[in-house]
């Protein structure tokens, strides 16, 4: 029977078989199906856009991360072995907290991805390249993490081989410490085959409300996520007229937990550096420090630097500690030629900016103020917020001291600086071959600093204390002495100003220069003898000086050098405050001359400019009596100048006379 519309084939022997009147499709089912395969797969590839996945990749990362991402422009992806994926216009979200909805941008980023590591649970990045990033990382202004801490630690393990980075920017904003860092960063161009491709960065901003500027190379970003390996940079900074260098490693550089590099600052003056790092050091000449920088928990170690401070050389080790109520500086510096101007700072005064020394532009016009100006003490005011600001301990010793106008040797001083008390203990100087051992407090935690001052002397040589004095030059004898005055005031003016206290010098037993004895009794005829004869020294009994000081004015007790030719004696004052002198010297010789003045001496005027004169009203007395007898016989007139000494066996008292 056939079925109508059926079309039947015809078997070998002749007779139909079932199928030969079906349709090719339906005899060739296989090949159908493949063809439509086929077919589904050429329209698929036709029409398929990877935009469709940009939803499922957006829910994935919001899912692991916390924060929202966007894949605004197109998705695309070049197939292969190593698929590249690209996608335009990609923004990742910030922190809840933070006032910048997005943490991260791109104009581009593409990613190529290994498929065969795939298979054993790595993600491999062989290749990043971004274009026009923006990053931005911040603290929370409420303390805790910073923004670039997100979601939960993931088990993939994900490597990178390459990031390319063009025209991008990152900025660091720390609202608490008023710092906002902004910086451009673009790769440098190396062959196919290298790795890592480093950076460079320029930029600059706000550092500690500070205007700063910034530039150099670092290492590729890459590195940035591999806390135990050390990432490279060589960076300049400046802020102003301080300059850094830093050259070296970071360790976990986000979190600036370890370092280990090398430091070159520089600047016109270290008081600089308050604002920048909130190190209250005292004004300084131009400086230049090279040292190793580096960081161990919360303390921070410039070790073994070298370099100046104005003339001076300095080197040694250096921390800074923070964390607590105030950063705690530990110092301990050494210099082998110290010049002793630039310490001024340290007791408010000024570097000298002569010839031949180191100073800035505007301590050099201070220092021409200074020379001018008839004071002599310095009275710049301390500022109390830096002496609370942070506490300190700092050792410096100098082997040699270059102080022209002053005999010193060398200098041992130990700082401690703890909310507002300061303590130099000790302050010590070799002075004129002998020694000059200090305490001195400083209390400025009320707002008048008291300032409490102890200083003995001992062993001084009396010719090097002289030593603008020629005819003191071979003199022998050591003097000694005691300093115990407390004074108040925000300024070393104000402070010796306000001052009680006492003051004793003393020397025993010595030799001098007649000559200058008897030029202090001015004594004509001694002193035309020395001249045509030769000088010659005489013994030195004893000398001593007692002053009483009572509100800035020292008052002599008692004043006496005693020589075997002559006998000194002092009276009069000091008045620290007004820095003026009003002494008065009398001769008492101890033998007899002719045409001797034996009037007193007057030693007065401002301490910048002292006077040593003799009392010339007494003088012209003694003179115009000499003029009337010489009218009367000129043998006579020698009667008016004339001394009979009171005797070799006067009297030399005193606790330094023993």
């Amino acid at each position: 029977m056939r079925w109508p519309g059926r079309t039947t084939g015809n078997s070998s022997d002749g007779t139909a078989t079932p199928d030969a009147g079906r349709p090719w499709p339906l005899r060739h089912r296989l090949w159908s199906l493949l063809a439509l395969l086929a077919l589904a797969i050429v329209v698929l590839i036709l029409v398929w856009d990877w935009n469709w996945f940009r939803g499922p990749i957006e829910r994935q990362v919001q899912a692991r991360t916390g924060r929202e991402f966007h894949i605004r422009g197109d998705l695309d992806v070049d197939l292969g072995w190593t698929p590249r994926i690209s996608a335009e216009s990609v923004s990742f979200g910030n922190a809840a907290w933070s006032r910048q909805p997005v943490m991260a941008d791109a104009r581009r980023a593409e990613l190529d991805i290994a498929l065969r590591p795939l298979l054993h649970g790595q993600v491999l990045l062989p290749q990043i390249t971004l274009d026009q990033p923006r990053l931005l990382l911040e603290t929370n202004p409420r303390g805790g993490e910073g923004n670039w801490v997100f979601g939960k630690p993931g088990q993939t393990d994900m490597q990178f081989r390459r990031v390319s980075i063009g025209q991008g920017q990152l900025r660091f904003l720390d609202r608490r410490k008023r710092t906002d860092i902004r910086i451009g960063v673009s790769s440098y161009a190396l062959p196919d085959n290298a790795q890592a491709a480093p950076v460079a960065v320029v930029g600059g901003g706000q550092w500690r409300g500070s205007a700063f500027r910034l530039r150099g190379n670092a290492a590729s970003p890459l590195l940035l996520r591999d806390r135990d390996a050390p990432y490279q940079i060589d960076v300049r900074a400046s802020a102003g007229a301080t300059h850094a260098h830093a050259r070296g490693t970071l360790l976990d550089p986000l979190r600036l937990t370890g370092f280990n590099l090398r430091m070159a600052l520089s600047g016109r003056d270290m008081a600089d550096l308050y604002p920048l790092l909130g190190l209250a050091i005292p004004t300084t000449p131009p400086y230049s420090l090279d040292g190793r920088f580096s960081r161990e928990g919360n303390t921070w170690h410039y070790r073994g630097f070298t370099g100046r401070i104005g003339d001076s050389d300095m080197h040694g080790d250096a921390s800074v500690e923070t964390g607590r109520a105030r950063p705690y500086l530990r110092a301990d510096l050494r210099s082998q030629r110290l010049d002793f101007d630039d310490l001024a700072g340290f007791v408010g005064g000024t570097p000298q900016a002569g010839r031949g020394e180191t100073a800035n532009p505007e301590q050099a016009a201070k220092a021409a103020s200074r020379e001018v100006s008839a004071r002599l003490i310095p009275d710049k005011p301390y500022e109390l917020e830096k002496l609370r600001a942070m506490d300190a301990d700092v050792r410096l010793r100098a082997t040699h001291i270059n102080a022209p106008r002053l005999p010193l040797d060398d200098m041992d001083a130990h700082l401690l600086l703890e909310g507002g008390l300061l303590r130099l203990q000790p302050l010590n100087f070799g002075v004129a071959d002998g020694e000059i051992r200090s305490t001195i407090r400083m209390d400025a935690r009320t707002s008048t600093i008291t300032t409490r001052a102890d200083i003995d002397a001992a062993g001084l040589n009396l010719a090097k204390l002289m030593p603008e004095v020629k005819l003191a030059q071979n003199a022998i004898g050591k003097i000694g002495g005691k300093v115990n005055i407390t004074g108040a005031g925000n300024s070393v003016a104000r402070m010796l100003g306000s001052s009680d206290g006492s003051v004793l010098l003393g020397m025993g037993r010595g030799k001098i220069s007649n000559l200058l004895m008897e030029m202090a009794g001015i004594d004509l005829a001694e002193m035309i003898k020395f001249k045509l004869s030769g000088d010659r020294l005489i013994p030195v009994r004893c000398g001593f000086a007692d002053f009483a000081v009572d509100d800035g004015v020292m008052t002599a007790r008692s004043f006496a050098f005693d020589t075997t030719d002559t006998i000194l004696l002092g009276s009069g004052t000091i008045n620290l405050g007004k820095e003026t002198l009003d002494l008065t010297i009398r001769p008492r010789p101890k033998d007899r001359s002719l045409l001797a003045f034996r009037t007193p001496l007057k030693v007065d005027g401002r301490f910048r400019q002292p006077r040593v004169h003799p009392d010339l009203v007494k003088v012209g007395l003694r003179g115009a009596i000499a003029l009337t007898l010489a009218t009367i016989t000129p043998p006579a007139a020698l009667l008016a100048t004339l001394e009979t000494g009171p005797g070799e066996d006067s009297g030399c008292g005193g606790r330094y006379a023993k």
